[in-house]
């Protein structure tokens, strides 16, 4: 790659964007006049996202080291000041990205709703490079971008003390940049006259051509003036374009039989034409490319697994295509980016997935087929055995199939698959579509990403909140799932304003029970003095005992009983852990979405727990 014509050497990574690589650094040097927002936009594969990422090389200490800043245009250089902050969005919500700003800057934030607060509270700067805002999410169909825009970015814009500089799609930045006075905005449109690079796309160009370069030597790579003469076609078909730059290369040097380098018009002007014109050079349907890529553009996640390949795009193309997938690399390679280990993959950039949606002929019909075709691929329907892209991910592609409601009836799968993405799916859903279970789900969510809890520890918690909704007959399915669980829920009672508990045992009968202090008035409730009331329940099943009982009567245990039952407890505000004595293990971990009021263990081992909404008793097993 040759110096651009200024003499100085270019950044790189971007090759190019002097322009813009300016008005990114006046933003950094805060140079008088230079706005206090900044948000890169373009269309499709405009190279948005490698103009942020080569900047932000400039922003880093330590990748400072490694570039020629000395050689480079000193109006693109920034000053070396400490990183800022770089929340990715990638595969994250609102909410997480939220909390890395959080974690960033060291605030004692308990709410999200706190976190904008604390930030405009502070006196040291705060600056914040959000990338990729349109790959922010979990789940694709869920439309985590526009939640992140209007609940992060916009209170982050509008914070007096807040630099921000965003990498957006283009109807977002619209949205955003209207929400802010004049003049604390600048929208660098990369496909704009003024942000434009011509020249950087010929170097790309004449890059990828290079045989010093890693191109192979062939007649219109080795000699410098045909070498010069195709970037130039190919930049001048690409329009603003990095990425037709790139898949024009890819295609060619991929497969260069039957090429004409003097024939611009095999050159692509937009991706749709890429796909079209690559097929077509190795005489297959342009259709046929697009149904092997349709699997892999619907992909969530880190991208699909090259075992699941196959099977999907005979699932969307409803037909066999076991020799396409065979011999595919050569037809869908230029497009297809492998991961490091060659066991997924992810499209080459986003606008192809997003042109390879868009020409589908009935994606609902296609994300239909694939949850179908998923569902069907989980060994004897144990979601602990299935592929961990099938678990994590069915129901993303349910969810845009409009099939999710009817596949959150499994328990199994609630407690195998990934809550953050599981969740963020249901949350996307109509409340009035969700049935019971996914009700009980998405209660229960937050506690499960919030914990990171392990897939027996989350079968656990959903156990015992069917069994607070009243889903016995779920709450039992959990405990054929196959896993060790830590407890089993006896009962739950909904009883509002519980202020202590205790176990106990009553006379004569020396029956198990649970001593509940509720406020005065409380159905059921026997008066205590001036203590207010307490409400008598089994311990061991969820029968309220008759009112003629006299609390004064019921006996605690002792002690010495405590010292010498094989279990013991220990707490905080909204945890609790019951101990092994023996072995000094913990056997069970129980979190709470709201702080306990009581809890209190029975020296046989029954666990007894309250929090102002209502109380539950659990058998806790000991570890054999």
């Amino acid at each position: 790659m040759t110096a651009p014509p200024e003499g100085y050497a270019p950044h790189p990574h971007i090759g190019g964007r002097t322009a813009a690589l300016r008005a990114l650094a006046a933003w950094r040097m805060e140079w008088p006049g230079a706005p206090r927002v900044v948000l890169v936009t373009g269309g499709p594969g405009s190279g948005s996202s490698r103009l942020v990422t080569g900047f932000l090389m400039l922003c880093d200490p330590e990748y400072r080291k490694r570039l020629p800043l000395d050689a480079m245009d000193p109006s693109t250089v920034p000053p070396d000041l400490p990183a800022p902050a770089v929340p990715g969005p990638e595969g994250r919500t609102a909410a997480q990205v939220l909390w890395l700003l959080a974690d960033h800057y060291g605030l004692s934030a308990s709410r999200a709703e706190d976190v904008h607060g604390q930030l405009a509270a502070l006196t040291e700067p705060v600056t914040v490079v959000v990338p990729d805002v349109d790959l922010a999410g979990p789940v694709r169909g869920a439309g985590e971008p526009a939640r992140l825009v209007r609940e992060v970015l916009k209170p982050l814009a509008v914070a007096a003390n807040v630099r921000l500089l965003v990498d957006i799609p283009r109807e977002y930045a619209a949205e955003l940049a209207g929400a802010l006075p004049p003049g604390t905005v600048q929208v660098l449109d990369l496909d704009d006259l003024q942000w434009a690079d011509p020249e950087g796309l010929v170097l790309h160009a004449a890059a990828a051509l290079d045989p010093q370069l890693g191109a192979p030597e062939l007649p219109f790579t080795v000699d410098p003036d045909a070498r010069t003469a195709l970037a130039q076609a190919i930049a001048r078909r690409a329009g603003n374009s990095p990425l037709l730059v790139q898949l024009a290369a890819h295609c060619v040097l991929m497969a260069p039989e039957g090429f004409d380098p003097g024939d611009h018009s095999l050159l692509p002007s937009s991706v749709d034409e890429a796909l079209d014109l690559h097929a077509r050079r190795l005489g297959a349907d342009p259709q046929t490319l697009r149904l092997m890529l349709a699997p892999i553009a619907l992909a969530e996640g880190d991208g699909l697994p090259v075992a699941l390949w196959g099977q999907l795009a005979e699932a969307v193309a409803g037909r066999d295509m076991s020799a396409e997938i065979a011999g595919g690399m050569l037809l869908a390679g230029p497009f297809v980016q492998p991961d490091s280990e060659g066991e997924r993959l992810r499209l080459l950039h986003p606008a192809i997935g997003a042109a390879v949606r868009a020409g589908l002929p009935d994606a609902r019909t296609a994300q239909s087929r694939i949850a179908v075709a998923l569902l069907s691929a989980v060994p004897g329907q144990d979601w602990g055995q299935a592929d961990p892209y099938v678990r994590d991910h069915i129901a993303g592609h349910a969810l845009e199939s409009g099939q999710l409601p009817q596949l959150l009836t499994d328990p199994g799968l609630f407690a195998h698959a990934d809550p953050v993405v599981l969740r963020a799916a249901i949350e996307a859903c109509a409340v009035e579509e969700l049935g019971a279970p996914a009700l009980t789900y998405l209660r229960t969510a937050p506690l499960l990403t919030r914990t990171q809890a392990p897939a027996e520890l989350r079968a656990a918690l959903l156990e015992t909140a069917f069994v607070e909704d009243g889903l016995f007959e779920y709450a039992a399915a959990v405990h054929r799932l196959g896993f060790a669980l830590p407890w089993q829920t006896l009962w739950s009672v909904r009883v509002p304003g519980i202020s202590s508990g205790t176990v106990g045992r009553l006379p004569g009968s020396g029956e198990a029970v649970a001593v509940l202090v509720v406020p005065s008035g409380t159905p059921g409730a026997l008066p205590v003095g001036d203590a207010g009331a307490v409400r008598i329940q089994g311990l061991l099943q969820p029968v309220q005992l008759a009112d003629d009982t006299d609390p004064s009567l019921i006996t605690r245990p002792s002690e010495d009983e405590r010292a010498g039952a094989p279990l013991f407890l220990s707490r905080g505000a909204d945890y609790l852990r019951v101990w092994d004595r023996a072995s000094e293990e913990v056997v069970a971990a129980i979190v709470s979405d709201v702080p306990f009021t009581a809890a209190d263990l029975s020296p046989d081992g029954v666990l007894l727990l309250a929090t102002e909404r209502g109380a539950k008793a659990l058998r806790v097993r000991p570890r054999t």
